[in-house]
């Protein structure tokens, strides 16, 4: 089994994060990390192989720094490494960078083929949650999203997905190959060992640019994007804070606070 696991290289959540003058997200601060939901995608996928065999491949788009996310795949377990590296992507939305990733796994598929793509639920610096279907969409295959438990079966050539939603859970299965985004609820990611670091730094990243996959950089990037922001600020101080000292009666003040002004 060959299973491609997209990855994002993402600003540090716990850093002081904003928006360029262009609009985009500033990724030059040298704080960034694998997108933390991404870690349970590659958690999946290597399960998935210790259990039925084969090889898993992470794959990213990014600037230089993105190829941090894919060595901690690497170190988590994973056997190759693709880093898609073009300044003619960058600023791509998640339209364009679905239209990258999808070139590269079927850049991937000419050397042998792909049974399974993998992905987090979303990306901590856009929460977007589109990418998955839209890169289903472009490699037309059937699409599992947000699946918190994921199982592969060989013989039939299938895979099923159970997804959590806020009043029951489904149950899907899919021929394979097909696309499967997995929630932060599916596993608990492994830490890489020193072993694991030390046997990273020999394995394959290979580095491509948009014309190794056959992508015209009119159509991603930011001379492709189908969204634009037009204007961004930091969020104002509340003014309108109101702070209750409990002497006992703090429940009954707060109660009244909200009849007064019709919140219950």
């Amino acid at each position: 089994m060959r299973i491609v696991v997209c990855v994002k290289f993402v600003p540090d959540i716990q850093s002081d994060r904003q928006l360029g003058p262009d609009g985009r997200v500033v990724r030059d601060g040298g704080d960034g990390t694998l997108n933390e939901l991404d870690e349970n995608a590659v958690e999946a996928a290597l399960t998935l192989v210790e259990e039925h065999g084969g090889e898993v491949v992470v794959v990213t788009v990014g600037p230089d720094d993105a190829v941090d996310a894919v060595r901690k795949g690497l170190q988590m377990g994973a056997d190759a490494a693709v880093h898609v590296r073009d300044d003619a992507a960058a600023g791509s939305d998640a339209l364009g960078t679905a239209a990258v990733l999808a070139a590269a796994v079927r850049h991937l598929s000419a050397t042998s083929p792909v049974d399974l793509v993998v992905t987090g639920m979303a990306g901590l610096d856009g929460l977007t949650s589109l990418l998955p279907t839209a890169l289903a969409e472009h490699l037309d295959l059937p699409a599992l999203p947000l699946a918190a438990e994921l199982a592969v079966d060989p013989g039939a050539g299938t895979v099923t997905v159970t997804r959590n939603l806020d009043h029951a859970s489904e149950t899907l299965t899919a021929a394979l190959p097909a696309l499967v985004s997995v929630t932060d609820q599916i596993n608990e990611p492994r830490y890489p060992n020193f072993k694991g670091i030390m046997a990273a730094r020999k394995k394959p990243v290979e580095t491509l640019a948009l014309a190794d996959l056959g992508v015209d950089p009119a159509t991603v990037g930011l001379a492709g994007a189908r969204t634009q922001v037009l204007e961004a600020a930091p969020r104002p101080p509340r003014e309108d804070r109101v702070l209750v000292n409990d002497t006992g009666d703090a429940g009954a003040r707060l109660a009244a606070w909200l009849v007064d002004r019709r919140l219950v």
